[in-house]
Parts: C-alpha cells; sequence; structure tokens
C-alpha cells in the first residue's frame, strides 16, 4: 500500500536531503519541493520530480515538512497559499520541522476542519543520525495516523514513538534540547579543562566515552572540536530558535530553568560573534574566548 502512494516533501537542507535519500533508496517515488532548487539537485538526479507547493498538495497523499522556524511553516502551512486547502480529503501532514507546539495543534485542529490529518514529528540525531537513518521521531497525533506513515518513518529512522496528542512531539523535541543544552557545556568545559592541565584530548575522549561522562554530544561533537570543525550538523541559529521556544514555554508554564537560560545566552554571544551559521560544536569558541584559550588542531579520524 506504501509503494503506491504520492509522497511530498518540502525542505530539503542538512536533515531533510539525506531522509529523502533513504525513502527512494527504498524505491518510494518523492514529489519534492524546497527554495532552493539546486539544493535538491542530487535528489532530482535519483529520479525526484521537482513541483510547487501546489502541485504536491493536489497530487499527494502524505506530505513532509522539514522546514527552518516555525513561521516557515506557517507560511508553508496556513499562508495564503498554504497547502492545507489544497491538500486531498484524507491526506496526511507530517511536521518534522521543530517548532512550537501551539502551531502543531492549530495545524492539527486547522486540518480537522477541512478533513486533513497531522502529525508534528520533530527528530533527534542530527545529520549523522540522518546520514545513517537512524533517526528518534517523537510525534504528537493519532495513533491510528501515525500508523499509516510509520512504515515511511522506518526508512530514516530507528525509533518512532507516539508521545501524545497534538503539539506533545514537539514538547518532547524541547525536553530533549533542554537535556542537550547544559550538556554540551559540559563538554566543551571538560576539554577546555583537559586541554589546559595538560592531557592529550583524544585519549580523553576516547577513555570518558566509555564511562559515566559518555554521551551523544562528546563522542559525535568532541571529535569535531579537536578538528576545529564547525560546519553545521545542526545550526547554531535553529538551535538558539529551540531555545527560545522552550524559554517560552517554560515561562507559559511558570517553571525557572536556569540551565536552559545559561546555554542560551552562551549561544545568543556566539551568534552575536558571527556563528549563526556553525553547527552546536562551535559553542568551543565561546568558552575559548572567555578563558583566552584556543585548543590546537587535532588531526582526527571521523568515524561517522
Amino acid at each position: 500500500k506504501m509503494e503506491k502512494l504520492n509522497i511530498g516533501w518540502i525542505g530539503t537542507g542538512v536533515m531533510g536531503n539525506s531522509m529523502c535519500q533513504h525513502l527512494m533508496k527504498k524505491g518510494h517515488k518523492l514529489m519534492i519541493s524546497t527554495r532552493t532548487q539546486s539544493k535538491a539537485a542530487n535528489l532530482i538526479e535519483l529520479g525526484a520530480q521537482f513541483v510547487q507547493p501546489k502541485e504536491m498538495a493536489e497530487k499527494c497523499n502524505v506530505i513532509f515538512l522539514m522546514l527552518g522556524y516555525p513561521c516557515d511553516v506557517e507560511e508553508v502551512v496556513l499562508g495564503e497559499k498554504g497547502i492545507l486547502h489544497q491538500m486531498k480529503k484524507g491526506a496526511i501532514l507530517v511536521d518534522h520541522t521543530t517548532s512550537s507546539p501551539d502551531l502543531a495543534t492549530k495545524i492539527y485542529q486547522k486540518g480537522k476542519e477541512v478533513g486533513i490529518e497531522s502529525i508534528d514529528a520533530p527528530v533527534s540525531g542530527g545529520d549523522v543520525g540522518a546520514k545513517n537513518g537512524q533517526l528518534v521521531v517523537m510525534c504528537g497525533g493519532e495513533k491510528n495516523i501515525l500508523e499509516q506513515v510509520h512504515p515511511l518513518m522506518d526508512c530514516y529512522s530507528k525509533k518512532i514513538e507516539l508521545m501524545g496528542g497534538a503539539g506533545k512531539g514537539q514538547h518532547t523535541k524541547m525536553a530533549n534540547q533542554i537535556l542537550i543544552s547544559s550538556g554540551m557545556i559540559g563538554v566543551v568545559e571538560g576539554l577546555i579543562y583537559g586541554y589546559k592541565a595538560g592531557l592529550d584530548l583524544k585519549n580523553l575522549i576516547d577513555l570518558l566515552s566509555g564511562g559515566a561522562a559518555g554521551s551523544f554530544s562528546l563522542s559525535s561533537y568532541g571529535p569535531r572540536m579537536l578538528k576545529r570543525d564547525f560546519k553545521p550538523g545542526f545550526y547554531v541559529e535553529h538551535y538558539v530558535k529551540d531555545l527560545g521556544i522552550a524559554l517560552e514555554e517554560s515561562k507559559r508554564m511558570n517553571l525557572s530553568l536556569p540551565g536552559l537560560a545559561m546555554t542560551n545566552q552562551f549561544y545568543l554571544s556566539l551568534m552575536a560573534n558571527g556563528g549563526a551559521k556553525d553547527g552546536t560544536q562551535a559553542l568551543l569558541k565561546t568558552l575559548e574566548s572567555m578563558n583566552n584559550v584556543q585548543i590546537p588542531k587535532h588531526e582526527y579520524q571521523l568515524i561517522l
């Protein structure tokens, strides 16, 4: 049944591109749309059909979104030329963008009014998870709707979990971003401490990754920091957007989360110093400048 579905995908950036490749490798035909067509050249070469969102909405049973900001999602879905009012009755919209829980709920409700189903389904695992088809997907919506698109998501995911009704996928992603936030500071501070203490940082990462201090951030981003490879797996500006949503939601729930607020300030400083398009591992630079140190570039064989 999945084979015969017309599948649409809007947003083929760092993450979306890899996710589309996995779908196509499993034999699914895709219609794609993205602001910068050249970014989708490899997918078009693999046989994806490049169309405008309107045409996609009229033809597809399932449409996936992987965009940058909530405002992008709102425009693409609910805007003047929004796809929600052009989609077929009974079609399913899956939003992989990390966005606001409120917007996810709004899309769900507006969809219901016009016979369109939706799932908010932000992902975790970064560019490496997307490349390797090992993403974790946290979903909000209805069980029977998720079951229909589950086989498609399986193409690029290792775990897909329904966390509750509309918006609960986004709330789960906020918890994820909060968990990562202070952890990233820990990785950076640990490496700077190790450097000043004269330790071999490669050995430090290899040894400590296997102990209680081990984490995805240490294993995945530690080596990139040592290589001074600040290319984005996940853009700083997108992470700051996420932290902003988490802070807004916290305020709404009368929560004081000082670790989250502090991490947000460090990343704002990184952006103010030109790091918006860096990857989140570039937080190293902020704490280096605070301490007037710079960890020298290491030759490091990255195993992805």
